[in-house]
C-alpha cells in the first residue's frame, strides 16, 4: 500500500516539507539528500517552500494573534506570544534589517522564517522592510543547512 507522500515527487516533498513550522528548510534540506536529490535540487526546493507563507504570516499574524487573544482556550498562548515577542524587541530592532536576517539566517532551534515572520508582525515591522530580511535569511540559512547536509554526507561516507 503506498502513502499519499509516495504519489509526490521528491521535490515536491522536500518544498512541501519546508513549508511545515519547525521543520522549515532545516529538516527539508537534509531530508532531500536522504530522497536522493542533488543538493542544489534540495536547496531551490526548500528555500521555495520556506520563503512561500512568510508574506501570508506577516499580513495575517496580526490580526490572529488580537483574535486569540480573545477565546478563552488560546489566549494565554496569544499572550505569551506577545510578551516573548517584546523580550527580544530590543534585539530585533536595534540591528534592524541586519537583526531580523540574522534571527532568519543563523539555523537553531526557534528561529527560522515562521518566526521571523511572526516577530516582524508581533513587532509591526513594515512589510517592504520584513520580507526582504526575512528572504535573505533563509537564503542563507539554506546555504548553511546544504554545505553543512554535505559535510556530514562526507563525513560518515554516504557520498
Amino acid at each position: 500500500m503506498s502513502t499519499f507522500l509516495d504519489t509526490l515527487s521528491k521535490e515536491l516533498q522536500v518544498l512541501l516539507m519546508a513549508m511545515v513550522p519547525v521543520v522549515e528548510l532545516r529538516g527539508a534540506i537534509p531530508y532531500g539528500a536522504v530522497l536522493g536529490l542533488a543538493p542544489w535540487t534540495a536547496f531551490i526546493c526548500a528555500v521555495i517552500g520556506n520563503c512561500l507563507p512568510v508574506p501570508l504570516i506577516i499580513l495575517l499574524a496580526r490580526p490572529f494573534i488580537k483574535y486569540l487573544k480573545k477565546t478563552r482556550i488560546l489566549g494565554w498562548f496569544a499572550h505569551w506570544m506577545e510578551r516573548k515577542t517584546e523580550k527580544n524587541r530590543d534585539k530585533i530592532m536595534k540591528r534592524s534589517a541586519l537583526g531580523l536576517f540574522l534571527f532568519v539566517a543563523i539555523p537553531l532551534p526557534g528561529t527560522g522564517a515562521w518566526t521571523g515572520a511572526l516577530c516582524a508582525a508581533l513587532l509591526d515591522l513594515r512589510f517592504r522592510f520584513a520580507l526582504p530580511s526575512i528572504l535573505a535569511g533563509v537564503l542563507a540559512a539554506g546555504c548553511i543547512m546544504t554545505f553543512g547536509t554535505e559535510i556530514v554526507k562526507w563525513f560518515v561516507g554516504l557520498i
